[in-house]
């Protein structure tokens, strides 16, 4: 009887430490990762070990999830991106999301385009593009778990350091905010926040099929073949879903919340994605 091919050996970047607001970053990684050992070898790393470790060819594919926002970790992030391009790294999410993954420069093209997105934009020149409210956020383009967001009132919009990298929105008033999860393109499941005050007090949300054509539109858009995103999405006094953002580089899932059937769904989901990339070329030979 011959011998048992060897599992798949897998490198799971978290930052277990990481105090994220209204949410418990390492309990979803502790189940997830226990989860995928089942049927992967695997291993845990901290992100700035993630570029070294990589770079080994001791394992078959890289998974990022819940490493904590890049921003307080860039050049290692950058390190590491480089370092997987080189030795030609499987890296899931797979490093080609124009979204998130990239920075917030995809809200000012889409709602430059036309797309359902809270309108945005990153020139001086261009402000008289947005509607006229009291009230605008400021944040970063670089920015990440709501750092460096600030609210600006109308009079003082001509303060602002455009040259910094900023984005502009008006301060929308929505009836609440809803979440769409993908592994790959095909849709999971979603999950609102009632109160606009409560971000993270979620619930599950069932979509209509005019909600799913909403996301699986940004999902389409985006260049992420294996991978998990998070379409965020609000939805406006007149009906209307805004994109707010789509998350392609390590979406918090909110998996808690799902009841037992939906997260062993979502875990078959997982594993299917990442069998699907280890079958593909490497990432240097495409």
């Amino acid at each position: 009887m011959p011998p048992a091919a060897p599992r798949p050996r897998v490198l799971y970047v978290t930052d277990l430490a990481y105090e994220a607001r209204g949410r418990r970053y390492c309990d979803e990684d502790i189940y997830l990762s226990s989860r995928l050992r089942e049927d992967f070898d695997l291993a845990l790393c901290h992100p700035l070990d993630a570029a070294a470790l990589t770079e080994t060819g001791a394992f078959d594919a890289v998974v990022v999830r819940n490493s904590g926002p890049v921003l307080h970790y860039q050049a290692a992030y950058d390190d590491f991106r480089a370092r997987a391009a080189r030795c030609g790294a499987r890296v899931y999410n797979e490093l080609t999301g124009k979204a998130d993954m990239a920075g917030k420069q995809y809200l000012v093209d889409l709602s430059a385009a036309g797309h359902p997105v809270i309108p945005t934009a990153d020139r001086a020149e261009d402000l008289t593009r947005l509607p006229e409210v009291a009230e605008y956020v400021a944040k970063p383009k670089a920015g990440a778990d709501s750092i460096g967001l600030r609210f600006v009132p109308r009079d003082d919009l001509g303060a602002l350091d455009f040259e910094g990298g900023v984005l502009v929105q008006p301060r929308v008033r929505f009836h609440y905010e809803v979440s769409f999860y993908f592994v790959d393109h095909a849709f999971q499941y979603a999950l609102h926040a009632p109160d606009p005050e409560r971000r993270w007090d979620l619930e599950r949300y069932e979509p209509t099929a005019e909600d799913l054509a909403f996301a699986q539109g940004f999902i389409d858009w985006n260049a992420v073949e294996h991978g998990i995103q998070r379409v965020d999405a609000c939805r406006t006094p007149e009906g209307e879903l805004l994109l707010v953002e789509l998350e392609d580089l390590n979406p918090y899932l909110s998996l808690d919340l799902l009841d037992e059937a939906s997260r062993d769904a979502f875990v078959v989901s997982v594993k299917e994605s990442l069998r699907g990339l280890l079958a593909a070329p490497a990432a240097g030979t495409r």
